[in-house]
């Protein structure tokens, strides 16, 4: 259960419902947004009588949710939140996130990025911190990465998003970048989803490549209950029994989140085929089914990258990608 209070709703109004949730047996969790206080119920529901909440003063709606996620529920949010990164209002424009998928040297990184900038994308994506399978692998730049991406922006006046994997690197990472990226590994890592609710600056939550609709947008949940309602989602594959590609792109979960939640949501082509020549289809494919934007590993010289080249594609095909789907977009409209 879900309950809106009023606009200018007093403290003494708030504690009111937050007391009668307790007397219930249930504990209450408030979120304080710029207009309103939501408070959400965190038990058996269906011990609740929603009128008598309900009729409480300051309260304006009682909302039974039945789903594992509350917060971010269309029933509570009915309008799509715009979520401002730099000068691109994600879920108000098509946004296009574009770079390598490792932060290389600062030479290369720059090169990239103002290739990236000049063929449309408006935020620039690479990772400092890299989480492989294999413990072998490449692993990412780390704080020197972090260092290079902030020259980037510098340089360039694109923002910057980078994945975080650990909440002891939130402050750190925070100081580099303007979108916290959760990778499909740690969608489900609980402590980190919770301590960046406390943050302020948005967040790109992937799917994990095994999760459910209900068990992404729960997780998406934890983010959005602790105030920060800057979450974007990104679809990037799930796997299947499929093995041409490196995932399969779901991409009828994009109309089914966007149907559920208030986020806006975006594709990530690139994981979710694991071919550069999937990719553009992919993109126009995933624009057509509603995404709010792309998320694409981009490198002036795919062959060389330091990791993920097979599904990398060049500025040059960027720059087709971003056309073809600004065209399709305009065709929504």
């Amino acid at each position: 259960m879900v309950v809106v209070m009023k606009s200018g709703a007093s403290d003494q109004q708030v504690q009111a419902v937050i007391d009668r949730i307790r007397d219930c047996g249930m504990e209450a969790h408030v979120s304080k947004g710029t207009e309103r206080t939501i408070i959400g119920l965190v038990g058996d529901e269906r011990q609740v009588d929603f009128d008598s909440i309900a009729a409480l003063a300051g309260v304006e709606q009682a909302m039974p949710i039945l789903r594992p996620y509350k917060y971010v529920s269309r029933n509570v949010h009915p309008e799509t939140v715009t979520i401002q990164v730099g000068d691109v209002s994600v879920g108000k424009e098509l946004v296009f996130m574009a770079g390598p998928c490792s932060v290389e040297d600062e030479d290369t990184t720059l090169r990239i990025a103002e290739a990236i900038r000049k063929a449309g994308a408006q935020v620039f994506r690479g990772g400092a911190y890299k989480p492989r399978t294999s413990p072998w692998s490449f692993q990412g730049l780390r704080e020197e990465g972090l260092r290079i991406l902030s020259k980037v922006r510098d340089e360039t006046g694109m923002p910057i998003v980078t994945e975080i994997m650990d909440a002891a690197d939130i402050q750190i990472v925070g100081e580099h970048a303007d979108v916290y990226q959760v990778g499909m590994r740690n969608m489900r890592n609980y402590t980190l989803l919770n301590e960046l609710g406390n943050t302020s600056k948005p967040v790109l939550l992937k799917r994990g490549d095994s999760a459910t609709l209900e068990e992404w947008l729960a997780a998406a949940d934890y983010i959005f209950r602790n105030g920060n309602h800057g979450v974007i989602l990104c679809e990037r594959g799930i796997r299947t029994f499929e093995n041409y590609t490196r995932n399969t792109l779901d991409l009828s979960a994009i109309p089914a989140a966007r149907s559920e939640a208030c986020l806006p949501v975006l594709a990530d082509p690139s994981h979710g085929t694991g071919r550069a020549d999937l990719v553009e289809p992919m993109s126009k494919a995933a624009v057509a089914a509603g995404a709010d934007g792309l998320m694409l590993e981009v490198h002036t010289e795919p062959q060389r990258a330091w990791s993920d080249g097979r599904q990398t594609v060049t500025p040059e095909a960027l720059r087709n990608i971003i056309d073809a789907c600004r065209r399709i977009r305009d065709i929504q409209a």
